[in-house]
């Protein structure tokens, strides 16, 4: 799906210039970001958290197929949280039927790092899926 929604209009963040690294708990798997080789699973926007995790073999749950129609891809950014895109008015909207939110809370499928700082993202234990169909 790639990250689209039809009925979002906002435009999609530039993906990160510089390379940065991703610090995913707890499993503590780090992923370093080389925007000339972007790991891409073609899952939430270009160059969002989902996108890189699940490119690199780390598992966050995405119901909606990472177009911000669902909370099921609930993270928090520990660190680096200001080098990711802004949130939208959609994006807020559905963090807002997430669990246990707080000022770090985004949708991995809209936050979009520009490489700036390296993050730690938290995938809470309520969206960790160790049981697949």
């Amino acid at each position: 799906m790639g990250g689209t929604n039809p009925y979002i209009k906002a435009k999609a963040p530039q993906p990160a210039t510089k390379k940065f690294k991703i610090t995913f708990l707890p499993s503590n798997t780090v992923v370093e970001v080389d925007p000339a080789a972007m790991p891409t699973s073609h899952t939430g926007l270009p160059g969002s958290v989902l996108d890189i995790a699940l490119a690199s073999g780390v598992d966050i749950d995405h119901a909606c197929g990472g177009v911000c129609a669902c909370s099921t891809c609930h993270i928090f950014i520990n660190q680096g949280l200001e080098s990711c895109s802004e949130s939208t008015e959609e994006e807020e909207d559905q963090i807002d039927k997430a669990p246990g939110i707080s000022s770090k809370s985004r949708l991995s499928c809209q936050a979009v790092p520009n490489g700036s700082q390296d993050l730690v993202v938290e995938i809470p234990n309520w969206n960790r899926n160790l049981v697949r169909e």
